[in-house]
């Protein structure tokens, strides 16, 4: 399975990063398997430091390898999923620690869904029926050494 990563430089040797706020995830080495998705977040980190080049690494990943660490799977933007990542962004959750996170995306759109949500100015059944409209591609947070180790560095792309 191929996988990328967009930053603002090249990633050949993936390691996790305490992120500087809180993510849907938590904190991980964040993939994708749709490519656009990882220029888009290339693109972004570098009009950040106001960087025109970004880049996207690719790396394999053995589907079978994924399944044999432990692994939380988010098939769409359900119940679960909104617990989780609402609980990741504000930095509160407690539940089990896993190898590798895979589900849903919040892009722009989302992020304002799930804070609107986190203020409680939308309530769980209406944040839902919200995500439910929406066409989210997919990420993989890789959260440990162990889930690393199942990246193969294949190449850089670099854009403009």
């Amino acid at each position: 399975m191929i996988l990328y990563h967009g930053s603002n430089v090249e990633v050949k040797n993936p390691k996790i990063m305490i992120p500087s706020r809180y993510l849907d995830f938590g904190s991980g080495f964040y993939l994708t398997s749709d490519l656009q998705q990882a220029k888009n977040w290339g693109k972004k980190k570098s009009e950040r430091i106001k960087q025109s080049k970004y880049m996207v690494s690719v790396f394999d990943a053995c589907e079978d390898s994924i399944k044999k660490v432990s692994l939380l799977y988010f098939e769409k933007a359900n119940r679960d999923w909104l617990k989780y990542v609402s609980e990741n962004r504000l930095g509160k959750w407690i539940g089990k620690d896993y190898d590798i996170v895979i589900g849903p995306v919040a892009d722009d759109q989302t992020v304002r869904t799930i804070n609107d949500y986190i203020a409680g100015r939308f309530n769980e059944e209406i944040a839902l029926k919200i995500l439910r409209t929406e066409l989210l591609t997919n990420q993989y947070a890789f959260k440990t050494e162990v889930a690393l180790k199942i990246l193969h560095f294949i190449e850089v792309q670099i854009y403009e």
